[in-house]
C-alpha cells in the first residue's frame, strides 16, 4: 500500500510538471490581455447557462449521495443536509484532489451527526464513488460510439477501434444492469463482500452518473464562443478525457491538466477562447464552490462546538 501509494503521488508530481511544461511553452504564444477579451466577450446568456449548468451538476453529485443512503438503508435524512455534505464534499475534495481522504473526513463529521455507524458512512463512500465511476464508463462508452472521431483528437486510433471500446465499456454497464435485474450472487474479492443494488437504485446511478458528467462539460460548452465552436458532443469526450487524466493525476483541480488537453485537442479554436472558458469552469466549478464549502465547514464546526459546550 505504502508504495502504490508513492507510485500515485509521483505520478502526480510528475502530470504536474509535465503539464506546466507544456503550458509554459503554449503560455509563450498567448496574451493574457487577449483572455480577458475573451472573458469579457462572454454574454450574460452564457454566463447564466453555465452557472445553471453548474447547479445541475452539483445537484447530480448530491443525488449521489441519497442514492448511497437508500441503497444501505439508513434511516432518513433531509434532502438539505444531503445536499449541503454533498456540496461540501465534493467542493473540498475536487480542489484539494485527495478525494476519498477529503471526502471520507467531510461525511465522516457529517452523517456522524445524524446517526449513521463508521461502517455505514464507508460504504457511502465506497458507493458514490462506483456511481461516479458507472457514470464516466456509461457516458464516456456512448460518446465513443456516438462520436468514435473523437479520440483522433487525442491519439492516433481508427474509429473502428473508439467504437469497439465503447461497446465494451457499454457492455460492463449492461452486465452490472443484468446483475442487478438477476439477482447475481454477491461477488467476494479479498476481505471485501460486494452485493447487486436492487434495480431502482442502479436505474438511479445510470442517470445521476451522466447528468452530473454532462453538466459539468456543459460548464465550459456555454462558455466557448459560438463560431468555429465544435459542438457539444466533442466537448463532453475531451471534457471526459481530461478529467480522467486530471483524477489518474492527482493534481488539485486538475491543475494544468485540463488546459493542456483541451487546447491540444481543439486546434480550430482561439487558445484564448478556450483558456476563457476553463476560467469560467474553474471559477463556477471549483474555486466559488471551494470558498462556500470552507464557510459551511467553520458554520458546522462552530454549531458542534457550542453543542458540547452545552
Amino acid at each position: 500500500m505504502k508504495l502504490r501509494n508513492a507510485a500515485w503521488s509521483i505520478f502526480g508530481i510528475v502530470a504536474v510538471l509535465v503539464s506546466g511544461y507544456i503550458l509554459y511553452r503554449e503560455f509563450r504564444r498567448i496574451s493574457f490581455a487577449e483572455v480577458a477579451d475573451s472573458l469579457a466577450a462572454i454574454s450574460m446568456h452564457n454566463w447564466v447557462l453555465s452557472a445553471v449548468a453548474t447547479l445541475c451538476a452539483y445537484g447530480a453529485l448530491a443525488w449521489y449521495d441519497r442514492i448511497a443512503i437508500a441503497h444501505i438503508g439508513a434511516k432518513k435524512i433531509s434532502w438539505l443536509f444531503i445536499s449541503v455534505c454533498s456540496f461540501t464534499t465534493y467542493a473540498l475534495s475536487h480542489n484539494i484532489g485527495a478525494s476519498v481522504l477529503s471526502g471520507a473526513v467531510v461525511r465522516y463529521r457529517a452523517y456522524t451527526t445524524r446517526g449513521l455507524t463508521p461502517q455505514e458512512i464507508g460504504l457511502l463512500i465506497v458507493f458514490c464513488s462506483f456511481t461516479f465511476a458507472l457514470g464516466t464508463v456509461l457516458t464516456t462508452g456512448v460518446v465513443l460510439v456516438a462520436g468514435p472521431h473523437i479520440v483522433s483528437r487525442l491519439v492516433n486510433m481508427p474509429p473502428w477501434m473508439s467504437v469497439a471500446i465503447g461497446l465494451v465499456l457499454l457492455g460492463l454497464v449492461a452486465l452490472y444492469v443484468l446483475g442487478s435485474w438477476r439477482h447475481f450472487p454477491p461477488v467476494h474479492w479479498k476481505r471485501f463482500h460486494i452485493q447487486y443494488p436492487r434495480l431502482p437504485i442502479v436505474g438511479r446511478q445510470l442517470l445521476a452518473g451522466p447528468i452530473e458528467l454532462c453538466s459539468a462539460a456543459a460548464i465550459i460548452y456555454f462558455a466557448l464562443p459560438v463560431a468555429d465552436n465544435p459542438g457539444y458532443l466533442i466537448v463532453l469526450g475531451v471534457f471526459l478525457a481530461s478529467f480522467t487524466l486530471a483524477l489518474l493525476s492527482h493534481a488539485p483541480g486538475g491543475l494544468g491538466v485540463l488546459e493542456v488537453t483541451f487546447l491540444a485537442a481543439m486546434p480550430e479554436l482561439n487558445p484564448n477562447d478556450v483558456l476563457a472558458a476553463l476560467i469560467v469552469f474553474r471559477l463556477l466549478y471549483l474555486l466559488i464552490p471551494f470558498a462556500i464549502s470552507l464557510v459551511i465547514v467553520l458554520l458546522f464546526e462552530r454549531t458542534q462546538l457550542a453543542r458540547t459546550d452545552s
